[in-house]
């Protein structure tokens, strides 16, 4: 772990790249939270992340000291099957776009969101940070999995070749408000939020869920996520990654158990045996956050509740 450089100030400009997606507003509501009020934002639509020149004038001409880099294309086992290269190619060049101006305009320090998904398919669980490249990916997001590997290594390669404060972390699964509850491209926590929800409101007596529920998953509430990124920005420095999560996981089925219950939905789940299950087990180890002093403190439940009730007051607007 290097030597601390720098620490967020109140008065400090900060980056949020990304801050209309699931992570992304969440942190702009923390660090709101926390006093903090020179944040930066752009919309896809006012800054294309994925365009190089774009992202150069915008760096020359805002000079953010910190930059959270959020923005990335994502979805779900679909989504990943369907389109392969737009996940490997858009994230490539976000990654390459914002990191390479943040070393050229000075950025003091930068997060950069990895994925717990970069970690090999039979990796031993639960999964700690030196297992990070030992393996075979899980070929269901190998393309979304590739692009933020590359990213991974591009902070280190910066840090180590121009001295760089680039730091990476690995969530595990995030849920929370402002999450996709897109059918088709959605994670597995909000789909089984929009399922049971539609269910539930149409009458229909069974809901069919992708395959046999016993893959095990761990779930992070993005509020969590948030206040663990304004933590490592302050607390840690180094091209080591880091994991977040709570280190505690569950079987598919039986979160959509916790789900159905939270939503309100006394029909069946049936099981579609002939969809892929992904990875077997994914738990991260969460012993290096924890020994900096941070840990999760939002219960799966309470969480799910707090999630379902924002899609209910968002899902028609």
């Amino acid at each position: 772990m290097l030597i601390l450089q720098y620490t967020m100030q109140i008065q400090s400009k900060i980056y949020v790249a990304g801050h209309n997606g699931l992570v992304g507003s969440a942190l702009v509501r923390m660090l709101k939270r926390e006093g903090y009020k020179n944040l930066i934002t752009r919309t896809h639509g006012e800054l294309d992340l994925t365009d190089a020149k774009a992202v150069a004038d915008f760096f020359a001409l805002e000079r953010p000291e910190y930059v959270f880099l959020a923005a990335a294309r994502v979805g779900g086992i679909g989504a990943n099957a369907t389109d392969p290269a737009l996940f490997i190619r858009d994230n490539l060049l976000i990654q390459t776009n914002v990191v390479h101006n943040a070393y050229l305009h000075g950025v003091k320090k930068l997060l950069f969101l990895g994925s717990s998904c970069i970690y090999p398919k039979m990796a031993s669980q639960p999964i700690r940070e030196e297992y990070f490249m030992s393996g075979v990916l899980e070929p269901t997001n190998e393309a979304y999995a590739v692009a933020k590997i590359a990213g991974i290594v591009m902070c280190q390669s910066y840090n180590k070749q121009y001295g760089t404060d680039f730091i990476s972390v690995m969530p595990t699964n995030l849920y929370g408000p402002n999450d996709n509850f897109d059918i088709e491209t959605s994670h597995v926590l909000p789909a089984l939020i929009r399922k049971f929800d539609d269910a539930k409101n149409n009458g229909l007596l069974s809901v069919m869920l992708w395959g046999t529920g016993e893959p095990r998953r761990e779930f992070l509430h993005v509020d969590d996520l948030a206040r663990a990124c304004a933590f490592l920005m302050s607390n840690y420095s180094g091209s080591e990654i880091i994991n977040i999560g709570t280190g505690n996981d569950l079987s598919i089925r039986e979160l959509a158990d916790i789900v159905k219950d939270i939503v309100g939905y006394e029909g069946e789940i049936v099981w579609d045996t002939s969809r892929p299950n992904g990875t077997p087990r994914k738990v991260l180890d969460v012993s290096k956050i924890t020994d900096l002093g941070w840990k999760a403190t939002i219960a799966l439940a309470e969480g799910i509740t707090d999630t379902y009730v924002w899609y209910i007051e968002h899902k028609t607007k």
